[in-house]
């Protein structure tokens, strides 16, 4: 297998995982067509190649990595590229998508006769120097893409077909990015009875590990809350609409496009969040 990779698209974590697959040798191509200026720079800063449409469907591998709402009109857009290729790139599909979603995916890819990966992502985009997040991968060609390993990928096959990495990947983004969730109601609540200090302290007291959990994850979430709805919605939907915690995952959905709003606004909220974790930082010193 050659060394020509494409990422669509060069986002936080997409030009963050080209760097990481640069610095190991490999080409690592993306569209650049309708790009912001910023994302121009972000692709560059990070060695990717703005190529057109033609080289992407030559690549041997493309990463999908976009926003989950996003996720299905790329496959259709890729599965367009290549049908009438007779050397076919696998497709990784790497969203934080239901099962559903992804195999509805599979068709669209399958339609133009290309191999395609189901993949989940677990941690932070890669910094230089340091770990790659998981990419967790299922379904019959998970193996065919197991060389991203070489490239500097930290890659787990999960055994079970296309699904059981995002299946995967909704359960564990539903268990941590919902208990990022009710730690932000709560303390916006509490703050706003007047109970913030007591809460805090009472944390400190009988779960100590919670508090150092919302003193990173409560500023940490701010900037990131419009991307977590349209995932947020995804759980719901892999949950199903008959399951009695679906609703849960729509509350979400609706609390962080709340917070994201709110960001761009009055901050009234994500201040007091902000102003939470900063109390936990200055009671430790």
């Amino acid at each position: 297998m050659s060394k020509t990779i494409a990422i669509l698209a060069p986002g936080a974590m997409g030009s963050a995982v080209a760097r990481r697959l640069g610095e190991h040798g490999a080409r690592v191509l993306t569209s650049l067509r309708g790009r912001s200026e910023a994302t121009r720079k972000r692709a560059t800063d990070a060695g990717m190649i703005g190529a057109e449409d033609d080289a992407i469907a030559d690549a041997d591998i493309i990463l999908s990595i976009v926003p989950p709402g996003e996720a299905v009109a790329l496959a259709e857009r890729l599965a367009g590229l290549i049908v009438r290729r007779e050397k076919k790139p696998v497709v990784v599909d790497c969203n934080a998508v239901n099962v559903d979603t992804v195999m509805r995916i599979e068709e669209i890819i399958g339609s133009a006769q290309a191999p395609f990966v189901d993949a989940g992502i677990i941690g932070f985009p890669p910094q230089p120097g340091g770990k790659s997040p998981a990419f967790y991968m299922s379904g019959e060609h998970a193996k065919d893409v197991a060389v991203l390993k070489d490239f500097g990928l930290d890659v787990r096959i999960v055994e079970g077909p296309v699904g059981a990495a995002s299946a995967l990947k909704m359960s564990y983004a539903g268990i941590v990015k919902g208990l990022a969730g009710i730690g932000a109601a709560m303390v916006v609540a509490a703050t706003k009875a007047g109970a913030a200090d007591a809460l805090r302290d009472e944390l400190a007291l009988s779960q100590p590990a919670v508090l150092a959990r919302l003193e990173v994850a409560l500023p940490d979430m701010i900037p990131k809350a419009y991307r977590w709805v349209a995932e947020m919605r995804e759980i719901s939907g892999f949950l199903g609409p008959d399951h009695p915690a679906s609703q849960v995952y729509e509350g979400f959905a609706r609390w962080f496009d709340h917070l994201a709003e709110d960001a761009k606004g009055e901050a009234a909220d994500t201040d007091l969040m902000k102003a939470f974790a900063a109390r936990i930082a200055q009671k430790k010193s």
